[in-house]
């Protein structure tokens, strides 16, 4: 949930995990320590950072949001470099440049949210620095939020804020156009009266599209069954206010989660329960979304809401331990 304009009760069966959401620490978490912001932004100029995916050597590709741009920052704070700009979009509603996944081939992989026929859905960018192209088309009133890759099966997938779906299309070859083929739904997955963005983050994990909901403050996993249709969705922790995207932390199915409303990162324990690890005073400011490469963690921050002298979008980075126990 990216907090521009975007940003239902949960099921009652998920109650007893809203009781255990604020569990006490566990000596077998995962440690997060020595934050530091490498690397500052423009908020004026649009450089929104609003999701990251990484690169071999550890660079971070940035989608600017508000400037509809990749950009390219090196781990030490070098850049950004642009690597990709989105076309302009003629009188757009709120053209939005979202989430970002990448293959290892290079190419990537970006949502572009315009609220327009020709250009709303999933765009690649090619290694080779030629123009990105849309290959997957969402309907209009959509709006494409995470984003992820199976490579295995070539099949993308998108978690639909506005529409309270996930998406899944084929990768395209050449410069064939596809559409978009509704994957999962349910109430889970929907936003509400009060908040209209629902599913926003997504991840492919150990056999299961996981998702968020910022609207329903709950993080979901949709189990992928053998003909790679949706099963069940699953609520695996609630109490998330402000929940954005999220990365797995490599110790089983435990979660660093940005919530972007209540300027913290979450630790999500496979049980549910979470506790915050990162907050405004280490340098976030509105943080959207999380990566994990090894022992580092990178945190975009995109300041939407911060107060207008207080604006720092930024990139941070920390130090993770995953302890053995």
């Amino acid at each position: 949930m990216s907090r521009h304009p975007r940003l239902a009760a949960v099921a009652v069966a998920t109650a007893a995990l809203t009781l255990l959401a604020a569990g006490p620490a566990s000596a077998g978490d995962p440690a997060v320590s020595d934050p530091r912001v490498v690397a500052h932004f423009d908020f004026a100029a649009g450089e929104t950072p609003e999701n990251i995916a990484l690169e071999p050597d550890g660079s971070a590709l940035l989608t600017f949001a508000y400037a509809h741009k990749v950009v390219r920052v090196g781990r030490n704070g070098s850049g950004p470099t642009d690597v990709a700009t989105l076309p302009t979009v003629t009188d757009p509603p709120s053209a939005l440049v979202t989430g970002i996944v990448r293959a290892h081939d290079g190419t990537l992989y970006v949502n572009y949210v315009t609220g327009t026929e020709d250009e709303n859905g999933i765009w690649r960018v090619r290694p080779d620095g030629s123009a990105p192209q849309r290959i997957v088309k969402v309907p209009v009133d959509g709006f494409p939020n995470g984003l992820a890759l199976d490579e295995k099966c070539e099949t993308l997938y998108a978690a639909d804020s506005a529409r309270g779906v996930v998406w899944s299309a084929p990768v395209p070859d050449g410069d064939v156009e596809v559409d978009a083929t509704v994957w999962a739904t349910g109430d889970a997955l929907q936003p509400t009266e009060d908040i209209p963005y629902g599913a926003n983050g997504l991840k492919l994990h150990d056999g299961a599209v996981w998702v968020s909901n910022s609207a329903q403050e709950t993080l979901l996993r949709i189990p992928i069954r053998r003909n790679r249709s949706a099963g069940p969705i699953q609520t695996r922790a609630t109490g998330l206010t402000g929940i954005d995207d999220f990365a797995f932390t490599g110790h089983g199915n435990t979660v660093l989660a940005a919530l972007v409303t209540e300027n913290k990162v979450e630790l999500v324990r496979p049980d549910g329960t979470h506790k915050t690890v990162l907050t405004g005073a280490d340098g976030l400011s509105d943080p959207t979304s999380v990566a994990i490469r090894a022992k580092t963690v990178y945190v975009p921050s995109a300041s939407y809401f911060a107060a207008a002298d207080e604006k720092d979008p930024n990139l941070l980075l920390a130090r993770i331990t995953r302890n053995k126990l």
